[in-house]
């Protein structure tokens, strides 16, 4: 096991604050930040200003209001100080929900945030709280925190006996911002989802109805949670709020071979009848099609090249993207993968589960995984790795440079932070995020910038 420390060298995530970044990716949701000055900021600069410069949105970046708690809210309280900020967002930021996120200092000196915010509810005003303190956990855990207590005090209850809509599914998957791809991700998991036949609500950016969309989650038919186990807190709630039984696919599907298995599952956990099985082959058909098209061509390359090519990677990633990435290239592009680091502070309980899915990434190969958030400790780790005598890849973040130089080895940044590439709606899972990835990997396989 890798030497663990006392404290944390190149962060790779945010603080449970950072649930303000989630808040902004609904379209028309506004966050109040009840915390000390700068909070919120570092989690701009970490969420999107340095992964891959995402942008701040309407109502994000320097335009988050905030109360700015100082020593005298330390003293006398900052519910007054609150109220007033809720006040003039209301009055100046036209928005149709607006998400009071408190910090560790409201959280420490006891403030009332619960009565501030129920004032406005009451008066029919689209306010809510989530307490997001930094010492509960990341921005993972906020993530999940403040969509539960959107669903619990904006979406509120659904009876038992009334109607769910036909093929509608949520989608819980990756984190975002947080996640650097995560825009062109939805995209391609929606369009997905949308081609075997089902209606789809993504909840977050473009795809998304707003808020509006989230008022349609009681009425899904079905939850499917697409990550590891971001989102399975958010899946069990459902179930016991709303009664809406979930599957739980724990490796976002890359390429065409997976992306086929991951549509026939749902078909199969939803049970689907036999015209829209007929529509989803169709579907697949069609995008195997094209995927193949293209797969032909590149492989011209391949042959041409592949004896200069890297064979061997290691992988520091967040587990979502981890898994997924690690598996396709082993897979279906016979990559070895050495390394593997998950990053994202994991909780125990998924650990054994997640280090179970490393062990068959395909017949033969396997890999053993470790959880670890120290900077200093990933590139010691990286730094032990036996390449040989080829240039391998590295697929991590912009921390990974200096390690990345020192083994010779061709870095690809798919984390956070990614501080040079920037990313509008760049995706690699799904049919076409294959594709893309591809063209990343061999692109600086060959010399070129990824």
């Amino acid at each position: 096991m890798p030497k663990q420390t006392n404290s944390i060298v190149h962060p790779r995530y945010g603080c449970s604050i950072g649930a303000a970044y989630t808040v902004l990716a609904i379209e028309r949701a506004i966050p109040i930040i009840n915390c000390s000055p700068g909070c919120v900021d570092k989690q701009y600069t970490m969420l999107s200003g340095q992964n891959g410069y995402q942008g701040a949105g309407y109502g994000g970046g320097g335009a988050i209001p905030s109360v700015n708690i100082g020593e005298r809210e330390v003293v006398f309280g900052a519910a007054k100080k609150l109220d007033a900020l809720v006040k003039s967002t209301l009055r100046i930021i036209d928005g149709d929900l607006f998400v009071v996120l408190s910090g560790c200092v409201s959280e420490l000196i006891g403030d009332d945030v619960e009565g501030v915010t129920r004032e406005y509810a009451e008066k029919g005003k689209p306010v809510i709280r989530s307490d997001v303190a930094g010492f509960k956990g990341n921005n993972l855990y906020g993530h999940e925190q403040v969509v539960i207590d959107i669903i619990d005090q904006y979406v509120g209850d659904y009876g038992k006996d009334e109607p769910k809509q036909k093929k509608l599914i949520n989608v819980f998957t990756e984190v975002p911002y947080f996640n650097t791809f995560w825009r062109g991700d939805y995209t391609e998991i929606k369009r997905i989802l949308e081609g075997a036949g089902y209606t789809v609500n993504i909840l977050f950016g473009v795809d998304s109805g707003g808020v509006s969309e989230w008022k349609t989650i009681p009425k899904a038919e079905y939850n499917i949670v697409l990550s590891p186990w971001v989102g399975l807190r958010i899946a069990k709630h459902l179930e016991k709020k709303y009664q809406t039984p979930y599957l739980h696919y724990p490796v976002i599907p890359i390429g065409e071979e997976a992306t086929t298995e991951f549509i026939h599952n749902v078909l199969k956990f939803t049970k689907a009848s036999r015209a829209q099985v007929a529509k989803a082959n169709k579907f697949i058909a069609e995008e195997a099609r094209i995927y193949y098209y293209y797969l032909e061509h590149f492989t011209e390359f391949f042959a041409e090249f592949w004896f200069g090519l890297p064979s061997k990677f290691a992988i520091v990633a967040d587990a979502t993207y981890n898994i997924a990435i690690t598996k396709f290239l082993a897979d279906q592009m016979g990559l070895i993968p050495l390394k593997a680091i998950i990053t994202d502070n994991t909780p125990e309980k998924h650990r054994e589960f997640l280090r179970e899915l490393y062990k068959n990434l395909t017949e033969g190969v396997s890999v053993d995984v470790d959880f670890i958030e120290d900077g200093y400790v990933i590139e010691q780790e990286i730094e032990n790795v036996d390449f040989g005598s080829a240039k391998p890849f590295i697929f991590g973040t912009s921390w990974e440079a200096d390690v990345a130089a020192k083994r010779k080895a061709q870095l690809i940044r798919i984390g956070t932070p990614t501080t040079d590439r920037l990313v509008v709606n760049k995706s690699y899972v799904g049919y076409r995020g294959a594709l893309s990835l591809i063209e990343t990997v061999y692109t600086a396989a060959v010399g070129g910038q990824p």
